[in-house]
């Protein structure tokens, strides 16, 4: 086991790494949860799949299940309120604490159904999928999205806790743990030479889900996100640099209508026009340009984009949370571990590393 503290201006709570994490929850949830009523957040694929082994470890404590849809599609303001009606019937107050048991999507919306219910409830993480674990659930980022743009409502609200069970990528799609993978991908480019290097060179142990390099993919994530939201918890400068891929990726879920891709696969494309704008900014050198982009495509594919356009998605930026007083900013890495953020890009070079990206997986 691992606990991996996250120390902010406003809370401080660990982020524990454990096989086997679920059989003995009460454990850790416990204490943060003993004499309060506790809701557990879940979609049906993520409750058949692990709910028998949450149930087991959630021995002694009584719990009601809240369900929500799957799919990005869902991650809407109509879905927040039906919980929160859910809540209220069941009589949930200001003691009660929700319990975000599933992927990323889940632990965005349980996140913000806690934040804002009754002006602020605890909530406990437990993320499921890969993309979840090294990213989503760490760091109190909240949200649901509007048709225009992903993540534009939400709040700051840092979770009790963070319960990690890498065990529960076992049963997961081959095409949903490949969606986390760029998020850890993403940790290295901006932060870790040492992991692009285990991701370059274990492929193979990587993609068959070898317990011991995943248990180090996962952990080392996971200190990278906590170290970044530590010194910034609300993204007002360092953390800036998580949202590496996010600017043109999150436009492209938007243009999809948030059903095409999974959100490591927009990150993907995202990650991979930003490396090109990056080299034509002048900011990479050629020969990391390549190594990124190798490595990205090696642990594809993801979908085909064909007929979606780089002017549409260029156009799109201006909605993003990311641009402010009208100019875009893009997280850039400027080499293998390190990255920044520019604005002031022209709109020419930004179009053509995006017409580039989509011609890569067309």
């Amino acid at each position: 086991m691992m606990r991996i503290p996250v120390h902010t201006e406003h809370s401080c709570y660990e982020a524990v790494v454990e096989r086997g994490a679920l059989e003995h929850a009460s454990e850790h949830l416990g204490p943060l949860v003993r004499g309060r009523k506790v809701f557990v957040l879940s979609t049906e694929s993520v409750w058949r799949w692990q709910g028998a082994r949450l149930e087991r470890g959630l021995r002694g404590t009584a719990f009601l299940r809240l369900s929500m849809p799957d799919g990005e599609e869902h991650k809407r303001l109509s879905t927040l309120e039906a919980l929160a009606e859910q809540m209220l019937a069941a009589g949930a107050d200001r003691s009660s604490v929700v319990v975000a048991f599933g992927g990323g999507i889940t632990n965005d919306v349980g996140g913000f159904l806690a934040a804002i219910y009754m002006r602020g409830i605890d909530v406990i993480q437990i993320p499921t999928t890969l993309l979840a674990q090294v990213d989503a659930a760490i760091g109190g980022k909240t949200g649901v999205n509007l048709a225009k743009g992903k993540n534009l409502l939400g709040a700051f609200h840092q979770p009790r806790l963070v319960l990690i069970d890498p065990g529960t990528l076992d049963s997961l799609p081959e095409r949903e743990y490949r969606a986390g993978l760029y998020e850890v991908i993403k940790c290295a480019i901006i932060a870790r030479p040492g992991l692009f290097q285990l991701l370059a060179g274990s492929r193979e142990a990587v993609l068959a889900r070898a317990p011991s390099v995943v248990d180090e993919l996962i952990r080392e994530s996971v200190r990278i996100k906590a170290e970044v939201v530590s010194a910034d918890e609300r993204e007002g400068d360092r953390r800036r640099i998580l949202n590496f891929g996010h600017t043109l990726g999150h436009a492209l879920e938007a243009e999809t209508d948030y059903r095409h891709l999974l959100h490591g696969e927009a990150v993907a494309f995202g990650m991979r026009a930003a490396t090109w704008l990056a080299e034509k900014a002048g900011v990479l050198a050629g020969a990391d340009c390549s190594r990124i982009q190798a490595l990205v495509e090696e642990y594809g594919p993801i979908p085909s984009l064909a007929g979606i356009r780089a002017e549409n998605l260029v156009a799109r930026l201006g909605s993003d949370k990311k641009t402010i007083g009208g100019q875009v900013h893009f997280v850039l890495p400027d080499r293998i571990g390190n990255a920044r953020v520019l604005a002031g890009l022209e709109p020419e070079m930004v179009r053509a590393a995006t017409e580039q990206a989509l011609a890569a997986v067309a």
